[in-house]
């Protein structure tokens, strides 16, 4: 096959992961941003953590195998994305890791729970923030040189475009948590994940309207795309779905639309990007699935590992959730 069609699959393969990692470490990043308003004592701390406890670090490692898929396919825009994002990426690395710590400590250091309980919750919200905020910079493009060296610095990534996209990407973030915990767990913390709901929609949905704003006055030239508007369609759809849903108390149906709703976001930061993985401020300096990726034989290998390990990955992660299902009482 011709290398063009293998640096297309990759691009669709590297979406698809990112997109699962969402959908999965979404709900429980969101239901641990959230858990100060969801749970009022320690009891219902444990109920939040024991509703991802079995599953959130299975979650992680659709980023971790997305980041590999990145940097195996499209070496040049991992090297350029990774070293000029160096802070934002060691904030997030910092973030997850004290995430990780908290969980552990609340269960054993009781003295100290309240110090946890919110190290587990800045320890979510910096990297539901900051991923969004990557996204929307590499999407409005960022300074690069002719050797794709980014030429910023940290405050360069904080313009008003990809801190847009980084609230929505939180806002859907708290959304796919809250619609976690409205279907996993019972009590008074499913009922405020339910009263909690309708805002976090709201919010979603001023912020999309500021995210589609922005774009038309700020890249135009991608506005014309129809992918972008099918996804915006579904966006809207997917939401408000997720107000009916949890209208009827049907909250695994609000957590599906909830669910489409990033796969619809998805699509549009896909659309939006094609044919590019790194948008420069200079155009002839972007970086393409074309002039970033490896060599066919790099592509076609990792594609045959890829048609192999994933449906063992999915298989595993689908047999996981059949185990640990049912609500946290």
């Amino acid at each position: 096959m011709d290398i063009s069609i293998f640096q297309h699959l990759w691009f669709l393969i590297i979406g698809f992961l990112l997109t699962v990692y969402s959908i999965l470490d979404g709900f429980d990043l969101g239901i641990a941003s959230l858990m100060p308003a969801l749970a009022k004592n320690e009891k219902e701390q444990k109920q939040v953590m024991d509703s991802i406890w079995p599953v959130w670090d299975g979650n992680e490692v659709w980023l971790i195998t997305g980041g590999a898929a990145l940097f195996a396919a499209f070496p040049f825009a991992y090297a350029t994305v990774f070293s000029g994002f160096y802070l934002a990426l060691m904030l997030v690395l910092f973030a997850l890791i004290f995430r990780a710590v908290s969980m552990e400590f609340w269960y054993y250091n009781e003295t100290r729970r309240k110090v946890w309980a919110w190290a587990f919750t800045i320890g979510s919200v910096l990297p539901a923030l900051l991923f969004g905020v990557a996204l929307g910079n590499v999407i409005y493009g960022i300074p690069l040189d002719l050797n794709m060296n980014f030429t910023g610095n940290f405050f360069t990534l904080l313009r008003p475009f990809p801190l847009a996209i980084g609230l929505l990407g939180l806002a859907a973030i708290l959304l796919q948590g809250c619609t976690w915990a409205a279907y996993k767990i019972e009590g008074d913390v499913a009922k405020r994940a339910q009263a909690l709901m309708n805002k976090i929609i709201i919010a979603n949905a001023v912020l999309f309207i500021l995210a589609i704003a922005l774009t038309i006055a700020l890249l135009p030239s991608i506005v014309s795309n129809v992918f972008g508007w099918l996804g915006a369609l579904t966006y809207a759809i997917a939401l408000s779905y997720v107000h009916v849903s949890n209208r009827g108390n049907r909250p695994f149906n609000a957590f599906i639309g909830s669910s489409i709703s990033f796969v619809s976001l998805w699509i549009m930061a896909g659309a939006a990007l094609y044919p590019n993985l790194v948008r420069s401020t200079i155009e002839a300096y972007n970086l393409t699935i074309f002039n970033a990726s490896s060599t066919q034989l790099t592509l076609k290998i990792m594609f045959i590992i890829a048609l192999i390990g994933m449906p063992i990955v999915i298989a595993y992660t689908m047999y996981v959730y059949k185990i640990f299902k049912g609500k946290i009482s």
